[in-house]
């Protein structure tokens, strides 16, 4: 079972307004202030959450400032999510094995602590939506090889699927992840996507395919099993061409809305000092 990342030691002391944010390039796009500012609301927390539109080039300058601004930690997106590992002074084993932090820790001692939460997020929201699944019941298929595919392939291998699948567009990548994660990895060719899937009992579209303004995910599902549970990180639209598919052929299916909201779950605990409910008045507001 995949466990919550551990808590950072010597977080920072709750300054009279602790601040933090999502760090991305751009960022206005971020339901992140959204989500944080619904539980600092709910919980009646005396704190801020906000958009940070960093460039690259200034990266390392903004994170040095930050704690010096009030802010107990910080999110990370596009395109810093890489980046941070090198400017962090401590990064989690999870966060150096996936190549990517999403969640920033500004310690009272003055380093950074990062960590990412994605796999922690993918695999509370299955279990949240979806209790009957059984990760180690048969192989996960994993369409996709790109930074959210690498936490999602770290977090099922954890869980205990006995054969982690993966097909990519570009297939080196595919192949590096198997370098990386295993034995258990067993790469398809692109057009050999379709069959990837025939005996998969989770399947997860970890690609920007079906996502509004991208192009749609187009696969042959013949093979789709119906007792699978298929799953999408794409969340706008929230029911994706994908799910719809996959939910006509008898399959148990999981948006992607769960994924942002569970993984936001464990920085909000660090920064504010409370654990946040993942619930359906939040998946309201963050939709509003």
């Amino acid at each position: 079972m995949t466990q919550a990342p551990d808590s950072a030691p010597d977080a920072p002391p709750a300054a009279a307004v602790p601040l933090s944010g999502v760090i991305g390039w751009p960022v206005a796009h971020s339901r992140s202030p959204r989500l944080h500012g619904h539980w600092l609301a709910r919980y009646g927390i005396k704190g801020h959450y906000v958009p940070l539109a960093v460039a690259p080039e200034h990266l390392a300058q903004v994170l040095r400032a930050l704690p010096r601004a009030g802010f107990v930690g910080a999110n990370v997106t596009i395109p810093h999510k890489e980046s941070v590992l090198a400017l962090a002074d401590i990064v989690t084993d999870r966060a150096a094995l996936i190549g990517a932090a999403n969640t920033l820790i500004f310690r009272e001692d003055g380093r950074i602590h990062a960590d990412n939460t994605d796999g922690y997020g993918f695999v509370t929201n299955l279990r949240q939506q979806a209790p009957e699944w059984l990760p180690d019941s048969g192989p996960a298929a994993v369409i996709g090889a790109g930074g959210a595919a690498r936490a999602v392939v770290a977090a099922l291998l954890e869980c205990g699927v006995p054969e982690l699948r993966i097909a990519n567009r570009t297939r080196i990548r595919a192949d590096q992840l198997k370098a990386d994660f295993g034995a258990r990895v067993v790469v398809y060719d692109w057009a050999q996507v379709g069959n990837m899937l025939e005996g998969a009992a989770t399947i997860v579209n970890c690609t920007s395919m079906g996502m509004e303004g991208a192009q749609p995910l187009r696969l042959p599902l013949d093979a789709m099993s119906p007792d699978a549970l298929v799953t999408d990180l794409v969340y706008t639209p929230l029911d994706t061409h994908f799910l719809r598919d996959a939910r006509a052929r008898g399959c148990t299916t999981v948006d992607g809305l769960g994924m942002l909201l569970h993984q936001a779950a464990p920085g909000f605990e660090r920064w504010f000092g409370i654990h946040p409910q993942v619930d359906e008045e939040l998946r309201r507001a963050v939709l509003a």
